[in-house]
């Protein structure tokens, strides 16, 4: 999986639009819930696992990780 894909990533708690830029700027959206979804297109695996290294730098709760299916 060495080319660009769309992923979803769900964590525990509620992170503001500042903190994109950390993650390789993906879009981050607060669901009521108290859940907060990263999402948006990365360049390969390498850069999908430093995206899950910092979630767990900041300590915290992964709910989930799906790749979403290509857009044209």
């Amino acid at each position: 999986m060495d080319k660009p894909s769309l992923y979803e990533i769900r964590v525990e708690g509620q992170l503001s639009d500042r903190w994109s830029d950390w993650f390789d700027g993906l879009a981050i959206r607060n669901d009521p819930s108290g859940v907060t979804a990263l999402s948006g297109q990365l360049a390969d695996q390498a850069a999908l696992f430093g995206v899950l290294a910092r979630i767990l730098a900041l300590n915290l709760s992964l709910f989930s990780v799906c790749r979403l299916p290509p857009t044209d």
